[in-house]
């Protein structure tokens, strides 16, 4: 019966145009009407494959650049594979090579923020092994996969648009390793060049390196024995015009002035990465989509708020008498009130706006006082400290144990000594990467914020 039909299609909508050209029915009554349909079906497929063709033929330009670092060269393809994403490069250093995918939506999303999502694998079959687990495949992701991920963020978020809220994801697969140079700066430029080379909005592209200090010489891109004996581990991540985007380091009694002159050799080199990438770029003839819309406080808004508010912030912040609560109590009071005359001016805004407005004027004055005035908002200069109070072994039965206390910030640590029996052992691409098999000292960090330091 038609109800039967119906009750059919309101369970599987999708399936609307199949299941009414299969319906004895509707073939009796309309047989036109059938034909039409299933022409419609046949059409819609026809162009879903040619939707498919045309990325495929968007994406399918093949292209390769080289970059000489030091004795060695970095290569820089794209259009093999992976054709379906936005981006895709695929960077290789030796016979180490990272697979790099670049994604995003072109509707925004809910969130009020940048929802990048990095995620960084490495893979037993990269280094010819297989997992030892009982289910012979990957399991769960590892510190290192996660603070690599971290790395490529901090490197690549900065320069998308500001009020750039679409989701977007960056996948990093390890193809292939040597056990000799580390992939983990590969990934950073194959994300850059992955998102350069797409049309995703994107402020870039950046170029990574990592340098090394062996005997007083550095070294740019170190090998792992190399690295092994360095006395230096800088990992840098450059832009245009030669501005630093992101720096992380480790070093062992490193002299401020050879510090200084490892990042000004990062940051040279980064430029090569930049304009091989940006050639590759000009050949494969990218344009940039435009957003629907970009999230961010008209000028106008802000300029009344400024008007309203800005008097009120400073106030607060130059009140030495505050201290976290109660500071940011006096902060939220004069958040609801401005929020709340904005609304009668605007009554069309978007509540996304509104709270902009209103933090950038806050942004906008702790600023000042920090850079103008030399001060911050607990009436510390520039060089102060806050005291810190120091517990130790407050907690009898364990091996060790300290409370420290800074502000209201607290850090409760413990020590356990155990047998060596203990100690973890590394999965194989982790020992083939960093030749660490066994770790026998472990560090875990975990924030309370949720239990202990937020009142709900």
């Amino acid at each position: 019966t038609s109800e039967s039909v119906m009750s059919a299609y309101s369970t599987c909508s999708t399936g609307l145009i199949r299941l009414l050209c299969h319906s004895e029915l509707f073939s009796t009554r309309y047989p036109t009407m059938r034909h039409l349909l299933g022409l419609g079906s046949r059409v819609a497929r026809t162009h879903g494959r040619g939707c498919h063709q045309s990325i495929w033929k968007s994406h399918g330009a093949v292209g390769k650049v080289g970059v000489d670092i030091g004795e060695r060269k970095l290569e820089i393809s794209t259009g093999k594979l992976a054709r379906f994403a936005d981006g895709c490069a695929v960077v290789q250093l030796g016979d180490t090579s990272v697979m790099v995918t670049a994604v995003s939506k072109t509707k925004p999303t809910s969130s009020q923020f940048m929802p990048l999502v990095v995620d960084y694998r490495q893979k037993a079959a990269a280094a010819g092994r297989i997992p030892t687990n009982y289910l012979r495949r990957e399991l769960g992701t590892t510190d290192s996969e996660i603070l690599t991920s971290r790395l490529i963020d901090r490197s690549i978020r900065p320069l998308f648009p500001a009020g750039y809220f679409y989701d977007t994801q960056i996948l990093c697969n390890l193809l292939a390793v040597d056990g000799v140079n580390d992939p983990d700066v590969l990934a950073i430029n194959g994300a850059s060049a992955a998102l350069a080379l797409s049309d995703i909005p994107w402020n870039g592209p950046i170029g990574a390196v990592r340098v090394g200090l062996v005997d007083g010489e550095f070294l740019v891109n170190p090998t792992r024995m190399e690295m092994a004996s360095s006395t230096l581990n800088l990992v840098i991540a450059g832009a245009l015009h030669s501005q630093v985007v992101m720096m992380e380091a480790a070093a062992e009694n490193v002299l401020q002035q050879d510090f200084c002159h490892a990042i000004k050799l990062g940051v040279k080199h980064t430029q090569q990465i930049i304009l091989a990438i940006q050639q590759m770029m000009r050949e494969q003839k990218v344009s940039k989509r435009t957003p629907a819309k970009l999230f961010a406080a008209p000028v106008e808004m802000v300029q009344y708020a400024r008007q309203l508010a800005s008097e009120k912030i400073y106030a607060v912040f130059t009140d030495f008498t505050h201290d976290k609560i109660s500071r940011d109590e006096a902060v939220n009071k004069i958040r609801l009130d401005t929020e709340e005359q904005i609304k009668e001016k605007y009554p069309e805004a978007d509540p996304y706006e509104v709270m902009e407005a209103f933090n950038t004027v806050s942004k906008e004055t702790f600023r000042n006082l920090v850079l103008n005035e030399y001060r911050r908002c607990d009436g510390r200069d520039l060089t102060s400290l806050r005291n810190i109070s120091c517990e130790v072994d407050i907690l009898k039965p364990l091996h060790g144990s300290a409370l420290f206390q800074r502000g209201q910030t607290q850090v409760l640590c413990t020590v356990t000594f155990d047998s060596i029996e203990s100690s973890i052992k590394t999965d194989l691409i982790t020992s083939a990467v960093s030749g660490v098999k066994d770790k026998n000292f472990m560090l875990h960090y975990e924030v309370s914020f949720v239990v202990l330091c937020v009142c709900a």
